[in-house]
C-alpha cells in the first residue's frame, strides 16, 4: 500500500469511547441495553461534559452501567432514580443529570417518581430502556408486558381480562406540562442507532435551556427473558413491539406531534 492510500484520521467510521471502561460488559449478548450503554459514553465524551454529568441507575439490568462508562454515578433504590436526580439537579443545577432505567423499575417499581418528576419539570434527562419484561429479576410480566406475550409469572399470556392491557408510560408523560421533549426509540439497526443517538444530544443539550424534563424511550429486545435467538428477538421486537409502542418524536419544544 502507498502512503497515499493511509486512512487519514478524519475518515474514521467508529472508535471506542475514552469514557467506557476496560470491564466487559456483562448484558446478555444481543441485548440493547449494550449498544444504549456505548451511546450514552459517546453523547458525553462527544459534548465534553464528563466532568458535568452525574448518572443515577437504580436496580435491574440498568445497575451494572456504573461499571461501563467512567462519571460520576448515584445508586438509587428501585424505582427512585428520577427522585434522587431531582434531588441532584436541584442542589447542583449546573450539572447535566440523567436516569437509566428500565421498564419493570420506571413503569411499575417508579411510576409514581416518574410521573411526579415529569409533571413537575425537573430539568433532568430520563433514558428509559422498555423491552416488556423484568430482565434481571426472572423474567416476569412487566407493566409493558404485551398482551398473550408469556412471562414466568404468566407462563399462558397476559390476560388483559385480568391483568389489564400494556402501559404506554412515555405517552401519558408526554400529556404532562412538564415534559418538553419526548421520543421513542430503538437501537437494533444502524439507522436505529443513529437515530437514538441524535436523540440523546438533543435530550442532554435541552438542560441547558432549563425547559423540563426530557424523556427518551428507547425500545429493546430481552433475547434471554423472552427465550429467543437475538435475531428472532429483533424480528419478533419489530413486528410485535413496535405495534404497541410506535417509533417516533412524540413531544417537541413542548408541543404534542402525535
Amino acid at each position: 500500500m502507498e502512503s497515499t492510500d493511509i486512512i487519514k484520521p478524519e475518515n474514521l467510521v467508529y472508535k471506542r469511547s475514552r469514557l467506557m471502561t476496560e470491564q466487559p460488559l456483562s448484558y446478555c449478548p444481543g441485548c440493547g441495553h449494550g449498544t444504549v450503554t456505548n451511546l450514552i459514553a459517546e453523547v458525553i465524551e462527544e459534548l465534553g461534559i464528563e466532568s458535568e454529568v452525574i448518572g443515577i441507575a437504580p436496580v435491574g439490568c440498568a445497575v451494572t452501567v456504573y461499571d461501563f462508562i467512567a462519571i460520576d454515578w448515584i445508586g438509587a433504590a428501585h424505582g427512585r432514580a428520577t427522585a434522587v436526580a431531582t434531588a441532584v439537579k436541584r442542589v447542583l443545577p449546573d450539572r447535566y443529570v440523567f436516569t437509566y432505567q428500565g421498564d419493570g423499575d420506571l413503569a411499575a417499581i417508579g411510576t409514581a417518581e416518574t410521573i411526579h418528576a415529569c409533571n413537575r419539570g425537573e430539568n433532568i434527562t430520563i433514558i428509559f430502556v422498555n423491552n416488556g419484561i423484568y430482565g434481571m429479576t426472572g423474567g416476569q410480566m412487566a407493566p409493558t408486558t404485551l398482551e398473550g406475550m408469556k412471562t414466568s409469572t404468566c407462563p399462558y399470556g397476559r390476560d388483559v381480562n385480568m391483568q389489564g392491557p400494556p402501559i404506554d408510560i412515555t405517552r401519558m408523560i408526554a400529556v404532562l406540562s412538564g415534559t418538553y421533549y419526548v421520543t421513542r426509540q430503538a437501537v437494533h439497526t444502524p439507522a436505529a442507532v443513529r437515530k437514538t443517538k441524535k436523540a440523546l444530544l438533543k435530550a442532554f443539550e435541552l438542560q441547558k435551556t432549563n425547559k423540563g424534563v426530557s424523556f427518551i424511550e428507547i425500545v429493546s429486545n430481552c433475547n434471554s427473558g423472552w427465550k429467543m435467538s437475538p435475531v428472532d428477538a429483533n424480528r419478533w421486537m419489530e413486528e410485535k413491539m413496535f405495534k404497541i409502542y410506535p417509533l417516533g418524536d412524540i413531544k417537541v419544544d413542548g408541543k404534542m406531534l402525535v
